[in-house]
């Protein structure tokens, strides 16, 4: 079973392959869902791992309809990280009613090319998911990442599971959102789905120790001074969890 973890950092990257991760979606700014990673931090997260590197081609937070400026950093992107050694992209492109955009997603396909590509959770936000499934398989792209329209894979499970059997084996459905090592059994053995996507990034404090707390560079909302990392102890509790399912589904404990 395919454990992949988001990661925004060199170091969670290192985590990731440490605890027994098979594949890494690299992003930044995951308080956003995710934007395009610089040049610089693919190429170090390249050099330090060596699992499959996926990077995320977004160039911006908010909705999935791109403008043609923005398709064309999209493009860019492609290509930068064709170079600088990715295995993959992950993208999502919807148009103005909310259907997936075909004709675009193929042509960034067919850019990407030999990389493998995500259609990520742009899919949950379309109009309807069971068009949408066919519309992704049209463009070529090799699997989708989806919660089941839902919040977390725990609420959308039934659908996530009717996706799959409308699927057939055309294209890997991923689930993501919300799995934890104590419910991503459960998830595993009703969906059977065979590809895991998660983020477990935990709260850190900053070792700076002045703060001036009279402006915010960022978000309001948002601590300027807390850093998010994930932890290799908890990507191999989710590695061991889903080697003992895939153990048990051998042996016919599961079936």
């Amino acid at each position: 079973m395919m454990l992949e973890i988001c990661v925004d950092s060199v170091e969670s990257a290192i985590a990731s392959e440490a605890g027994g991760a098979q594949r890494i979606e690299l992003c930044s700014d995951l308080n956003e869902g995710g934007i395009t990673p610089s040049a610089g931090l693919i190429q170090a997260v390249r050099k330090r791992v060596g699992i499959k590197v996926f990077v995320m081609v977004r160039p911006r937070g908010g909705d999935s309809f791109y403008t043609n400026h923005e398709f064309d950093v999209m493009k860019a992107d492609v290509t930068l990280a064709k170079e600088l050694g990715a295995d993959g992209i992950v993208l999502g492109l919807l148009d103005k009613e909310g259907q997936v955009d075909v004709e675009r997603t193929r042509e960034l396909v067919h850019l990407a090319h030999p990389m493998q590509v995500t259609f990520h959770r742009a899919f949950d936000m379309s109009a309807d998911l069971d068009e949408s499934l066919e519309r992704v398989i049209q463009t070529g792209a090799h699997r989708i990442l989806t919660s089941g329209g839902m919040q977390t894979v725990t609420q959308g499970v039934d659908r996530i599971t009717r996706l799959i059997d409308a699927a057939k084996g055309r294209i890997h459905i991923m689930v993501g959102s919300g799995i934890r090592q104590e419910n991503i059994r459960k998830i595993a053995l009703r969906t059977r789905a065979t590809e895991f996507h998660c983020s477990l990034r935990i709260k850190t404090h900053s070792p700076v120790t002045f703060r001036n707390h009279s402006l915010k560079l960022g978000a309001v909302a948002n601590d300027e001074f807390a850093r998010y990392v994930v932890l290799e102890e908890n990507v191999r509790g989710l590695r061991e969890a889903l080697n003992k399912i895939s153990t048990g589904v051998l042996q016919g404990v599961y079936e």
